[in-house]
Parts: structure tokens; C-alpha cells; sequence
């Protein structure tokens, strides 16, 4: 009953307050906003009314309802205002709206009131960055002693076979600029590596760019009006050519140490006619070094780009290589020269446009559609997108070694090794219609490549010792590298004003959207855009390093057989070569998903190829080892005491993995330093 009473008094007070605003709002009309008028004095205030007056008005019972209902209103259009002292402002602000021939704003509309704040840009945060370093480094040291008369096997001292492979590392290091970088993750350090590339490639081509006539290998300088453009170069050993070799056709064949191929399927018994026969295969080569790297960054997907800054390119590709392959062969061996030694550096530059793959069967439309709504995220600070991958090989398989027939089907295989480095890379970035960055953009795609191969064999032959088939060569060094941008060359334009005031609305948090940006024709038909602003520099990097060092230097005799009859008849094959030494890396770097970049500073392109090699005829001599060790090694065995004669020393490592993730802490050691 309390509370029905309390509504009521309050709805009554409403009511009355509703009647008192109509009937000011009546006078208000009636009077055209007159002064109102004094009473007229010749109007008795007792005159008695005519007796034809009738009024047929009827009063009615007191109803409490309440028939007004208010606008809504949102609140989040304002804060609470304050009204004291706002009034002249209220008017002036009335003033301009009916200046604009614009009806009069109602309560509910969202319209500036004093005190109110204007709607302010949200904006979201960005993408981080991403970097990566990765290193991958194989060592096997594989120096094999075999003697199959039955002798105590002789040791050789095959240490000349490092030195020479320093020595080799070494010139390669001085033929390629860009193999000394060490891994870097700060961006000063980045562009400390950019500006050196950049001064080496201005002095290569002011000092003019040099070509392989003579078809020998030589170190030759590209600059990059030879390899820009829309289309694809490819070049083998300085030569421009139409198509790249396929590896496939110069890889050697492995013999016996080719892994062996699945059994076929047979419904009945498989059988094999006839003896084993009296044979003899040595394989003491046949070793495979393999790194393989393929990266594809899109980083940030956008079809258009704005750069307030400068927007400087570096493609750059340096491949070496050098090999040593003299042989010394008995002459009563049968020595197949025709399979020798191929090295190939081959580099292709490729520069493709991004075709979305979708066919464009839609109709044109009766009206042209613009963006009308902006979606924005912001970036404090640089970003970077750096991919930065080394991989390293080092293979020793010096084997010496004294065979002979034994009547019966025989193979010696002590090489036959294989060491693979493989990373793949796939980023896959967020995807914006409009990428402004506020600083520059660095965009470094480089390529180092180095093969190193010692195969100097000696295959001798006793008094007496039958013939036999020798093939020392046949090896393959393969350097291989892709740079694939996505971007034409032509696309960069000059930076249009709205584009600055998009930035400027953006910093200064205006949600209104420039109306030059909407009307870009790189944005038809979009219905609203979405926006990234990157605040400082932008930095796409990607540093391959490849270093492939194999020393084969195998010392093979072939001695007489202690039974006659084995000798007689016997087919005698003999490989100290069949190695191959391969680098391959690709890069595929979206630099733009459109055709429009948008420029305020200065565009700088760089782009070099260097390809080069060395074949040394290196005339060292294998030494017998001799017994005396040296001091160091004399010291290192002299710390620990030696075991007693009843102590035994069991190792049993057939179920122990553990070396799989042991490392060395420098792999390369003083072979690369």
C-alpha cells in the first residue's frame, strides 16, 4: 500500500508537470513568441456570460497513468555533463545547425553537446616479431685401414688432407664477401650488414661487372641492371642460360653402396642360378654431402603498401668451390676417364607477380562500391622478420687399404657415407589491405655457398696382381641457389597526401576515416579496410650460410692372392670416387601481394651475383704414420693413471643413443676459421 501511494503521488506529479509544459508550450504557439498582452480593460471581469453559452465538457474520476514516455539515450556518447555557465555555448552551437539548413537535432541524436568528448579511434595491437636462427653441422671422421692378406694393415698419415682443406677454405673464404657475417639479433646489426653489401656492390659496379668468355671457372660480378625485371635468369658458372641442369642427370652412380631397392612381389620362389662367382668390388668413395634449405616468407600479407621512409632491396648470391682430383694409377689397371669431375654453380633470379589463381567472372556491378569503415592495428616500434640458417658438413674418409681376390664373390665398402642437413621454412603472416610503415623497409635476401672436395687417390698394384677395372672420378660438386620475389619492380609510386593524413588520423586517434584513402581504386569494391601501422622500420631478412668440406683421399694396393686359382679369371672393380658435394637453398620472399607501393623516400635496389672456383692439382705425397705422438697428445694421455692389469674395461653402447645429440662446440674447428 506504501509503495502504491508513493507512485501515485509521483505520477500525479508528473502529470501535473506534463499539463504545465503544454500549456506553456500552447501559449508559446499561440503567441509567435510575442510579448504577452495586458488585459483588455473594457472586458468586466463580472460580465455575465451569454445565456446561449453551453459547455459540454464533463469531468471525469483522477487517473494516475502516465502517457509520456522518453528518447532513449546513450551514454556512451558522453560523459556527465556539466550545464552552469553552457547556455550562450548551447546557442551558438544551435546557431551553426540551423546555418546548415539541417533540422533541429532531437535529445536522442548523436550530436556534440558541451563537455561531450568526440568518438575516438580503437585501434588493436599488431603482429610481433619473428626471428630465427638456425644452425645444423655434421662431422664424421671416417678413416678406415683394411688389409685382406692377412698382414698387420700399414698406417698412413693422412693429415696433409686437412691442411690442404684449410688451405682451400681459406681462398674460398677471400673469394666470398659474404660468408664472414656472423648471426646478428639486434636491427643495428642488420643494417650494419645491408650498408656493407651495399658499399660492395657500388664498387663492383663502378669497376665494371666481369664475364666468363673463356668458359674456365672465374669469379665473375653481376650488377643488378643484369638480372632486374620481370622474368627469370639463370646462370651456370657465369654463363646466362635458358634453363637450369637438372641434378639428376649428374649424379654419380654409388655402386654397391647404392641403398638397396625393395624387393618386387612374386608368387612363386625366387631363385638364383649358377655360383657366386670369383669377383672383387671396392668401393672406398661413393660419399654424399647434402644441405638443403627452402624458405617462403610472406611476413605481413598486404596488396597495398605505404612507406614513409626509404625502401631498400638486396639480393645477393655467392657460390664457390674448390676441388682437388689427381689420381695416381698403376698402369696395369684399366683407368675409365670418362667420368670426371663436375662442378656447377648455378644461381636464378626469378621476379613474378602474385596472381591469386581465382578466375574473374564476376559481373560488373551497377554502382561502385568504396570502403566506408576502417578496422586499425597498431605496431610501437620496428618489427622483424629475420630467417637466419647455416649449415655445415665436414667428412673425413681417407681409408687405405690392401685387397685381394678370394675365389668368391667379394665387396669392400668403407665409404659409402651420407650426411643430409635439411630446414624448410614456411611463415605465414597476417593479412591487411593497407600496410603503413612509419620508418624504412629493409628487404635482404642472402645467399652463401661453399664446396670444398679432396680426392686424391693412389692405386697401386703388386708384381704379379691381375688387372683390374679403376674409376677414381665421376664426382659432382653442386652449388644451387633460387632468389624468388613476388612484387614487381614497377609497382612503387609516389606517396599520395590522403595516405599521410591516414597517419595522422591514426596517431592522432581519429576515427573518421580520411575520405582520399576511401577512394582509392586499389580499394574498389571493398566494403570496409582493414589497416596496419607500423610505427618504426619494417625488416625482412633472410642469411643462408652452406659449407660442404669432404676429404677422400684413398690409398688402395691391390696385392697377389696366396691361392693362384683365385687370381684367374676374377673381375676386379675398384672406385675411389663417386662422391658428390651438393648445396642447395631457395628463397621465396612475397614482397607485395598488388601492384601499388606507395614511396616518400628514396628506392634503393642492389642485387650481385659472384660464382666462382678453384681446381687445384695438389702433388702431396701419403706419409707413413710415424709411432711418436706428439707432446700434447703426451700430456693429454699422461693425466690419468693407467689401469691395473686385473681390471677389465667393458663398453657396450648397442642400446645407447646418447650420441645422437652430442655436438661439438666448434664443429668446424680450424678447418673454416
Amino acid at each position: 500500500m506504501h509503495a502504491e501511494k508513493i507512485s501515485e503521488i509521483v505520477a500525479h506529479f508528473i502529470g501535473l508537470f506534463g499539463a504545465a509544459t503544454d500549456e506553456a508550450r500552447m501559449r508559446s504557439n499561440y503567441l509567435d513568441g510575442a510579448r504577452p498582452r495586458e488585459a483588455d480593460p473594457s472586458l468586466s471581469q463580472d460580465e455575465v456570460s451569454s445565456p446561449a453559452f453551453a459547455s459540454n465538457l464533463q469531468l471525469k474520476d483522477y487517473d494516475p497513468g502516465v502517457d509520456y514516455r522518453s528518447v532513449s539515450y546513450d551514454i556512451n556518447y558522453g560523459d556527465p555533463r556539466h550545464f552552469d555557465g553552457v547556455f550562450e555555448e548551447t546557442l551558438k552551437k544551435l546557431a551553426e545547425i540551423a546555418s546548415r539548413d539541417l533540422s533541429a537535432p532531437h535529445f536522442g541524436a548523436n550530436v556534440y553537446l558541451p563537455g561531450e568528448k568526440e568518438e575516438e579511434l580503437e585501434v588493436f595491437q599488431g603482429p610481433g616479431s619473428v626471428i630465427s636462427h638456425v644452425a645444423q653441422a655434421n662431422m664424421l671422421i671416417d678413416d678406415d685401414h683394411l688389409n685382406m692378406t692377412g698382414d698387420q694393415p700399414e698406417l698412413r698419415d693422412t693429415s696433409f688432407v686437412t691442411h690442404r682443406l684449410m688451405e682451400f677454405s681459406e681462398k674460398a673464404d677471400a673469394s666470398t664477401p659474404f660468408s664472414s657475417y656472423d648471426r646478428v639479433d639486434t636491427q643495428e646489426g642488420l643494417r650494419a650488414i645491408a650498408d656493407d653489401i651495399h658499399e660492395y656492390i657500388q664498387a663492383a659496379r663502378e669497376s665494371g661487372a666481369t664475364t666468363m668468355e673463356s668458359g674456365e671457372p672465374q669469379i665473375i660480378v653481376l650488377p643488378d641492371n643484369q638480372i632486374d625485371g620481370v622474368s627469370t635468369y639463370t646462370y651456370v658458372n657465369g654463363q646466362l642460360v635458358e634453363e637450369a641442369p637438372s641434378i639428376d642427370d649428374f649424379m654419380p652412380d654409388r655402386g654397391i653402396a647404392t641403398p638397396p631397392a625393395e624387393p618386387g612381389k612374386s608368387d612363386v620362389p625366387v631363385e638364383q642360378d649358377g655360383g657366386s662367382g670369383n669377383s672383387l668390388d671396392v668401393a672406398a668413395g661413393a660419399n654424399v654431402l647434402v644441405n638443403v634449405v627452402e624458405i617462403t616468407e610472406t611476413a605481413i600479407i598486404s596488396p597495398v603498401t605505404a612507406v614513409m621512409g626509404n625502401y631498400h632491396q638486396i639480393d645477393a648470391i655467392s657460390q664457390f668451390y674448390v676441388y682437388s682430383d689427381r689420381d695416381e694409377i698403376a698402369s696395369v689397371f684399366n683407368h675409365d676417364d670418362s667420368a670426371t669431375t663436375v662442378a656447377n654453380n648455378i644461381a636464378i633470379f626469378e621476379r613474378s607477380t602474385y596472381v591469386d589463381g581465382k578466375p574473374d567472372t564476376a559481373e560488373p556491378a551497377a554502382e561502385t562500391i568504396f570502403p566506408t569503415a576502417w578496422r586499425v592495428s597498431v605496431i610501437e616500434g620496428d618489427v622483424s622478420f629475420v630467417n637466419w640458417i647455416e649449415q655445415y658438413h665436414f667428412i673425413s674418409d681417407n681409408d687405405t687399404m690392401t685387397v685381394t681376390t678370394t675365389g668368391s664373390e667379394a665387396t669392400v665398402l668403407t665409404g659409402g657415407n651420407a650426411a643430409v642437413n635439411l630446414a624448410s621454412f614456411l611463415g605465414i603472416g597476417m593479412q591487411y589491405d593497407l600496410i603503413i610503415v612509419g620508418g624504412d623497409i629493409l628487404d635482404m635476401n642472402v645467399i652463401s655457398q661453399i664446396a670444398l672436395l679432396y680426392d686424391n687417390d693412389w692405386v697401386r698394384a703388386e708384381d704379379g696382381a691381375p688387372g683390374a677395372t679403376v674409376q677414381s672420378g665421376n664426382n659432382l660438386i653442386w652449388n644451387l641457389a633460387s632468389i624468388h620475389n613476388v612484387g614487381a619492380n614497377d609497382r612503387f609510386e609516389a606517396m599520395p597526401d590522403y595516405v599521410v593524413q591516414t597517419q595522422k588520423a591514426i596517431e592522432d586517434r581519429d576515427a573518421a576515416m580520411p575520405s582520399g584513402l576511401s577512394h582509392d581504386g586499389n580499394f574498389e569494391g571493398y566494403i570496409g579496410l582493414n589497416v596496419l601501422y607500423i610505427t618504426g622500420n619494417l625488416y625482412d631478412v633472410n642469411i643462408i650460410k652452406q659449407v660442404s668440406i669432404l676429404g677422400d683421399s684413398d690409398d688402395v694396393t691391390q696385392a697377389v692372392s696366396n691361392i693362384l686359382e683365385h687370381n684367374q679369371g676374377a673381375d676386379i672393380k675398384i672406385d675411389t670416387g663417386s662422391n658428390a658435394v651438393v648445396n642447395i637453398a631457395q628463397i621465396t620472399d612475397y614482397d607485395s601481394f598488388g601492384q601499388t607501393t606507395y614511396l616518400a623516400g628514396q628506392l634503393y635496389s642492389d642485387a650481385i651475383l659472384i660464382q666462382g672456383g678453384l681446381v687445384e692439382h695438389d702433388t702431396s705425397q701419403p706419409q707413413p704414420n710415424s709411432d711418436h705422438l706428439a707432446n700434447e697428445v703426451i700430456a693429454f694421455l699422461g693425466e690419468d693413471e693407467p689401469l691395473g692389469g686385473s681390471e677389465d674395461a667393458v663398453i657396450n653402447a648397442g642400446h645407447d643413443l646418447s650420441w645422437t645429440l652430442a655436438q661439438p662446440a666448434d664443429v668446424m674447428q680450424t678447418v673454416v676459421a
